[in-house]
């Protein structure tokens, strides 16, 4: 029987490249998480329709399914760090754009959804990229926790 080192849950964050990108990557979904809640809310002001409220759900969700596959063959075929950043600064103009509409009072329920959709795409390009980038960051010995800490 061989013995088995034990790894700490934490040990794939001495890696300096994988640290930088595990707190990219939690910044960005901070912001993400902050869309999702404030984009239905601000369509609760927007419309009082609940069915434009469910579309904003939908706007975020469908997306990810519709570009899961393809986002996955993207992944594997470009360079996954310039997409990482190339998808970065796609969601940093995206949002830019709603917070100014927004901060204008110009937003729509239409655009709103619009936005909500532009944001999922970026999701949906992201997730592929990240979860095939972690293996090449990170040691054999630590991918399980760099696994855990992603999820």
């Amino acid at each position: 029987m061989t013995q088995r080192k034990t790894q700490s849950p934490w040990s794939p964050l001495r890696n300096t490249l994988f640290r930088n990108l595990w707190i990219a990557s939690i910044v960005s979904n901070l912001g993400t998480w902050m869309h999702d809640v404030g984009a239905g809310w601000l369509m609760t002001s927007l419309s009082s329709s609940p069915s434009m409220v469910a579309l904003v759900e939908a706007a975020d969700s469908l997306p990810v399914m519709l570009l899961a596959m393809p986002a996955g063959a993207l992944a594997d075929i470009v360079d996954r760090r310039r997409l990482l950043i190339g998808v970065q600064i796609y969601f940093l103009f995206v949002i830019s754009a709603l917070a100014m509409l927004t901060w204008l009072e110009l937003t729509t329920p239409w655009a709103l959804l619009g936005f909500t959709f532009a944001v999922a795409v970026g999701t949906a390009l992201a997730m592929p990229a990240w979860a095939a980038v972690i293996p090449e960051l990170v040691p054999r010995d630590d991918l399980q926790s760099a696994v855990a800490l992603n999820s």
